[in-house]
Parts: C-alpha cells; sequence; structure tokens
C-alpha cells in the first residue's frame, strides 16, 4: 500500500489554495491542500507497524513551529506547478530530517522546498497567464503547526488520513 506524511494548514489556507486548485489542479479531488513530509512510499502492514512508533516519536520530540506564505512560486522549468510558497522553516525543515533517516524508507527524489500545490500539469500557455497573475499577487499567512498526519492512499487514488501525530504531546 502507498503512504505518504504531510501536513494540513488551517481552513483558511486550504479555502485560499482551493479557489485555484479546483480549476487548475487535477489532483483536487483526491487530497486536501497539504504540505508534503514524506513523498508516497510503499509498505507492509509490518513496516506500518515499525514506523508508527517513530513518528510518535518524531511528533513528542517536536514542539509546534510557525509557517508563514507571502507568495505564489513555481517549478518551471522543471514542471508547470504552482504553488503557495511556505517560508523557510529550520523546525519545518529538521521534521523533514528526521522523518527521512533511520528506519523510514529514503526517499528523497527532490530538494525539500515546503509548498502547497496550487496548480500542476498546466499547458505552457495556461501555466504563463496564470502564474503571471499570481506574482502580482501577495499572499498573508501565518500561523502553528502542531501536527502531521500519516497518510494512505484508496484504490481510487484518493488519500485518507491514517494517523495524526501531535507535536510534544509527551512533553506536557
Amino acid at each position: 500500500m502507498k503512504y505518504g506524511i504531510a501536513i494540513f494548514p488551517s481552513k483558511e489556507i486550504q479555502d485560499e489554495a482551493n479557489s485555484y486548485r479546483k480549476r487548475y489542479d487535477p489532483h483536487y479531488p483526491l487530497i486536501p491542500p497539504h504540505i508534503t513530509i514524506k513523498e508516497a512510499f510503499d509498505a507492509d502492514d509490518d513496516m506500518i507497524d515499525e514506523l508508527i512508533p517513530e513518528m510518535k516519536r518524531v511528533a513528542n520530540e517536536t514542539k509546534p513551529f510557525t509557517i508563514r506564505i507571502n507568495k505564489a512560486s513555481s517549478f518551471v522549468p522543471v514542471t508547470n506547478t504552482i504553488y503557495l510558497k511556505v517560508e523557510p522553516e529550520p523546525s519545518l525543515t529538521e521534521l523533514y530530517e528526521k522523518l527521512h533517516t533511520g528506519k523510514f524508507p529514503q526517499n528523497k527524489r527532490f530538494a525539500f522546498v515546503p509548498h502547497i500545490t496550487i496548480g500542476q500539469k498546466l499547458l505552457d500557455d495556461e501555466y504563463s497567464d496564470i502564474f503571471g497573475r499570481l506574482k502580482m499577487r501577495s499572499f498573508q499567512f501565518e500561523e502553528e503547526v502542531d501536527r502531521f498526519q500519516l497518510l494512505y492512499q484508496l484504490e481510487n487514488g484518493s488519500w485518507t488520513v491514517l494517523e495524526t501525530f501531535v507535536f510534544g504531546k509527551e512533553l506536557l
């Protein structure tokens, strides 16, 4: 089965992202707006049973942190993907690194660029038009993140939360 790890932002940020995603992201019906912390990976039940305590440990060692989104950006020329850029945050990068060491699958395909996709698989002209408008817009979001989710993929391609891991839960 395919699994992944993500952070779901607040409803306010999801609503803003979805205002674009419903038109420009073919994955809109498959998963809510999110920040991918670990790309999709294959695992059997035994492996997941082994990873869940590791995820609990990582969450317990992580303090809540703040994410900031100020603009739209893109992955051009690699792909015509447009996203809300999550500003660099050491705690977020540290969380990403912890979920790619030890028992976790080593599936880093790209450099970690925290983001929330709002458009992908766009034709060149469509990309240019949409991104041209979005890069003139200012996005002002700031919020505290205090959890991440382990997701699994259903047969229809959609993603569902298997478990939520709250930061610093056992530190209280």
